[in-house]
């Protein structure tokens, strides 16, 4: 089994995680929050059977394509140090992709009748 962490923008995470779905592979998103730009992230943590890594990888590169798509304006006082002047287009999207061995994965699922009383 291997452990799946991925970063991707909020914009990309839906279309992540329907594709993730129709293909009957489990994940948890946790919102996150980048460094940088401070934008709307999400993490996106699966556990995957080893033969499926490569599929796994594969949906996240379809699904969270990088592109150009920010301006800031320099004259706001947070950038003014980073950006001389104008407007500055940023790359964003993509995703970090981060792959672990586990030794085990346990799925605890309550019983169909509930708890009783």
């Amino acid at each position: 089994m291997k452990f799946v962490i991925t970063v991707v923008q909020d914009y990309d995470c839906d279309k992540l995680l329907r594709a993730i779905s129709k293909e009957n592979l489990g994940a948890t998103k946790i919102s996150s929050t980048g460094g940088f730009l401070r934008m709307g992230n999400a993490t996106v943590l699966m556990g995957v059977e080893n033969g499926r890594v490569p599929e796994v990888i594969e949906l996240i590169r379809t699904y969270c394509q990088s592109r150009v798509d920010v301006q800031l304006d320099a004259t706001s006082p947070e950038y003014v140090e980073w950006f001389p002047a104008g407007v500055h287009e940023v790359t964003v999207g993509g995703a970090v992709v981060f792959t672990l061995s586990i030794d085990r994965m346990v799925r605890i699922m309550p019983d169909a009748g509930g708890p009783e009383s």
